[in-house]
C-alpha cells in the first residue's frame, strides 16, 4: 500500500463530502486507503460516509477525542508507506496525491511535505509554510510585527513571508491541514502528541521530524483548498486559549527550563491581552448599534418633546414633568430595541423589513401598556407615535449610512439580488441551478457557462469558461459555482487563483449533493447553501424559541394556581419552570427516541413536551418518531411549540 489518507471529521458534514469526493478523484491512479476518524459528530456525517462512500475505512468514536488522538487510531492500523493527515474542510487537485508522493519517493531525506494552500476565493494562505515558534519569532507574531513586515527576513519568520510561495523550500513546521508523512519516520519518532487536544500538534511533529535528522519541505508543485475560517475562528476566546496554551505546551517539551519559563510568560501575557481585547471587541461590536439607535432615538426625543410642548401643549409656559424624560422615554426606547431584537433586526446581515416590524410590534406593545396605565402616567400618545416615526427614520439611516460606508459586519441584507454564473456541463449545471432555487436564494441572475468550448452552440449558455472573466465583468456576477462532477479541481483551482482580484465569491457544489461549498470560511455565514426549509437552528428559529419559552413561562407562572389542578406532577413543573428560566430546558424538544434507531438533528435543549404530545396516538414506532424529530427540525415554526403546548400542558410536569 502506497498511500494512507486519514481524515478527521467533527459536524462538517458537507464539507467532509466534497473532500471525499476530490480525494476519490485524486487516488485514481494510486494503491491508496482512506479513513475517516469522526468525532462523535451529530451532523449526519457518519451516515452520509456510511452511504456515499462504503469503500472508505470509518472509525466512529463515541467522543470528541481530539485532533491528535483521532489521527493516531488511524494511523495505528493504516498501511500505507505515506500517511496524508487531511483536513476535511480541503479540496484537492486530481494530481495533487501522484504528484506528492513522487517527490517524497525522490527525496529521501523528506520525513514530511506540506503543500501550497488558497482559501476559497483563490487567495494564497500564508500558513503553507511556517518556521518554528521560538520565543522571538512569537514575540514578532504575537505582537504584530510579521503583519506590519510580511517580506521581512527578520520580523515575517513566522510565515516565511520572506521565501517565494512558488518554489520548493526546506521549512520548520508543516500545516496541519496537509501533513504528508513517511511512514519510517514516524515509526523512528512516534505519533501524534495526544497532550495536544487541538493545535500545536503539527508544530510538536514538525520539529520531531527535523530532530531526528529528516527534512519537512513546501510543495508547491500542486494546490489545495482550504476553506479556514482566520477571521471567526481565531477572533474567539477559546481559539486564543487553545492555541496559546499548546504553544505553551511545546516550549516545556522542547525548550530549555529558562527559555520555557520566559516563553511561557510572554505566552500567558499575550493570552490575557488577547482575551481582553477579544472580550472588549466583541462586546462593542454587539452594543454599538443598539447604543448608537438608543442614543439617537433620545436625542431625537429630546427635540420633538421640546418642540411639541412649547408650540402646542404648553404655548403658554409650563413642561412636561421631568419623568417623562427621565423615566418613561428610556423604557419607550428600552421597548422598542428589545422588539427590533427579537424581531431580527440586529442580525446579521442586515434586514430593514425586520427593523420595521420590530418598532411597529414594540409601538404597538407600548400604546397597549400606556392605555392600561392611570391618568397620572399618560403623558402623551402623540409623542409616542412621533418617537417610533423618528425612531424608525433614524434606525434606516443609520443602517443605510453603515452599509454605503462599507463597514464589515453591517451590509444590508442584498442576497436575493445576487447574480450567480454555474459552470458545468448541461445536465448538472440544470442540476445545480434548480438546487439553488430551492434554497430559498431567490437569486436575480442565473447564467449556464459551458465548461467545454462552445464553438458558437449556446444550447443554453451565456458563454464558456474561458470566457468567464468577460462574463463577469458585462454580466456584474457576484458569485461563480463550479460544478465538481465535470470540472477537475486543477481547474477549478486555476480559475479561483487567476480571478482572485475579481470582486466575486466561489463555490462548488460536490456530485450528487444538496449543497453548494464555500466561499471563504467553513465558520463564515452564508458560505454554504444547503436545502433546507427553515432548519431550528437558524438564529431568529433559536432566538423566537427562547422568547417563546419565556413568555409560556411567565403565562405559567402567573397561572400557577390554577395549573395544580391540571397538571400531573405540580411540583415537577415549578421545578421545569427554573429549568426553562435559567435556559437548562426548553417547553418542547425531540421525542426521546432508543438508542439503535436515533438519527442525527441539530442539537438543541432538552424538551419538556415533544412533538408527540400533538398526537393522538402514542403508539407509534421508533422510526416513525425519528421522522417527527426530523420535520420539527427542518421545517420549525413557532406555531408547532404553541399547538403542541396546548395539546400537551397535561404533561408540563413530566421529569
Amino acid at each position: 500500500m502506497k498511500l494512507s489518507i486519514i481524515i478527521v471529521n467533527y459536524n462538517v458534514r458537507y464539507f467532509l463530502e466534497q473532500c471525499l469526493h476530490s480525494v476519490q478523484n485524486a487516488c485514481k491512479s494510486l494503491d491508496a486507503e482512506v479513513f475517516v476518524v469522526d468525532n462523535s459528530s451529530v451532523d449526519g456525517s457518519v451516515k452520509m460516509v456510511r452511504e456515499k462512500f462504503p469503500e472508505v475505512i470509518l472509525i466512529e468514536n463515541k467522543e470528541n477525542l481530539g485532533f491528535s488522538s483521532a489521527n493516531n487510531q488511524a494511523m495505528r492500523i493504516a498501511n500505507g508507506e505515506y500517511f496524508l493527515l487531511l483536513n476535511p474542510d480541503t479540496l484537492v487537485e486530481d494530481d495533487t496525491l501522484r504528484k506528492v508522493v513522487t517527490f517524497m519517493d525522490e527525496h529521501p531525506d523528506a520525513g514530511g511535505l506540506g503543500v501550497k494552500m488558497i482559501d476559497g476565493k483563490g487567495k494564497f494562505l500564508p500558513e503553507s509554510k511556517r518556521a518554528l515558534p521560538t520565543p522571538v519569532v512569537s514575540f514578532y507574531k504575537i505582537f504584530g510585527l510579521s503583519s506590519l513586515f510580511p517580506r521581512s527576513r527578520i520580523f515575517s519568520q513566522y510565515h516565511l513571508g520572506y521565501l517565494d510561495k512558488d518554489k520548493v523550500h526546506e521549512i520548520d513546521v508543516l500545516a496541519g491541514a496537509f501533513m504528508l508523512l513517511r511512514k519510517r519516520v514516524l515509526d523512528e519518532i512516534g505519533l501524534l502528541d495526544e497532550s495536544f487536544f487541538m493545535y500545536g500538534e503539527d508544530i510538536d511533529l514538525s520539529y520531531r521530524i527535523t530532530q531526528a535528522g529528516y527534512k519537512n519541505y513546501y510543495y508547491p508543485g500542486t494546490r489545495i483548498i482550504h476553506y479556514k475560517g482566520e477571521s471567526t475562528k481565531k477572533s474567539s476566546i477559546n481559539y486564543v486559549f487553545m492555541f496559546y496554551n499548546a504553544m505553551i505546551i511545546f516550549a516545556r517539551k522542547h525548550f530549555s527550563k529558562e527559555n520555557a519559563r520566559s516563553f511561557s510568560m510572554m505566552i500567558h501575557s499575550a493570552i490575557y491581552l488577547r482575551a481582553f481585547f477579544s472580550v472588549l471587541t466583541r462586546f462593542a461590536i454587539r452594543i454599538f448599534l443598539p447604543l448608537l439607535d438608543g442614543m439617537m432615538i433620545f436625542a431625537g426625543m429630546f427635540f420633538i418633546t421640546f418642540y411639541w410642548e412649547k408650540n402646542f401643549i404648553f404655548p403658554y409656559g409650563g413642561h412636561y414633568p421631568p419623568e417623562f424624560m427621565l423615566i418613561a422615554v428610556p423604557i419607550y426606547i428600552l421597548i422598542w430595541l428589545i422588539s427590533v431584537y427579537i424581531g431580527g433586526g440586529y442580525d446579521r446581515p442586515i434586514m430593514l423589513r425586520k427593523v420595521f416590524q420590530g418598532m411597529l410590534a414594540g409601538t404597538l406593545l407600548i400604546l397597549l401598556l400606556y392605555s392600561l396605565l392611570s391618568e397620572n402616567y399618560r403623558f402623551s400618545r402623540a409623542l409616542i407615535l412621533f418617537g417610533a416615526s423618528w425612531g424608525l427614520m433614524v434606525m434606516l439611516a443609520i443602517r443605510a449610512l453603515l452599509h454605503f460606508s462599507k463597514i464589515t459586519g453591517f451590509q444590508l441584507n442584498t442576497i436575493k439580488n445576487k447574480k450567480f454564473v454555474i459552470i458545468g456541463e448541461k445536465e448538472e449545471s440544470e442540476r445545480v441551478a434548480d438546487l439553488l432555487q430551492k434554497t430559498g436564494m431567490n437569486p436575480a441572475f442565473v447564467g449556464l457557462v459551458s465548461f467545454r468550448p462552445n464553438k458558437g452552440n449556446l444550447n443554453g449558455f451565456i458563454g464558456d469558461l474561458e470566457q468567464i472573466k468577460d462574463i463577469i465583468i458585462i454580466h456584474k456576477i457576484d458569485e461563480v459555482i463550479f460544478c465538481a462532477k465535470d470540472i477537475p479541481a486543477q481547474v477549478i483551482i486555476d480559475k479561483m487563483s487567476e480571478l482572485k482580484d475579481a470582486q466575486v465569491d466561489y463555490k462548488i457544489a460536490p456530485p450528487e449533493s444538496l449543497s453548494i461549498i464555500g466561499s471563504n470560511s467553513i465558520n463564515t455565514s452564508g458560505d454554504l447553501y444547503v436545502v433546507d426549509i427553515n432548519a431550528i437552528t437558524k438564529k431568529s428559529n433559536l432566538r423566537s424559541k427562547r422568547v417563546f419559552d419565556l413568555t409560556a413561562g411567565l403565562i405559567i407562572l402567573i397561572l400557577y394556581p390554577l395549573f395544580i389542578f391540571l397538571v400531573r406532577k405540580p411540583i415537577s413543573l415549578a421545578r421545569n419552570l427554573a429549568l426553562v428560566f435559567f435556559a437548562r430546558k426548553s417547553w418542547v424538544g425531540y421525542t426521546p427516541v432508543s438508542g439503535s434507531h436515533v438519527q442525527h438533528v441539530p442539537m438543541i435543549k432538552k424538551g419538556v413536551l415533544n412533538p408527540m404530545d400533538a398526537l393522538k396516538s402514542k403508539e407509534i414506532s421508533e422510526e416513525d418518531k425519528n421522522r417527527l424529530n426530523i420535520l420539527y427540525a427542518r421545517d420549525y415554526h413557532l406555531a408547532n411549540d404553541i399547538n403542541i403546548l396546548f395539546k400537551g400542558f397535561r404533561n408540563l410536569g413530566r421529569s
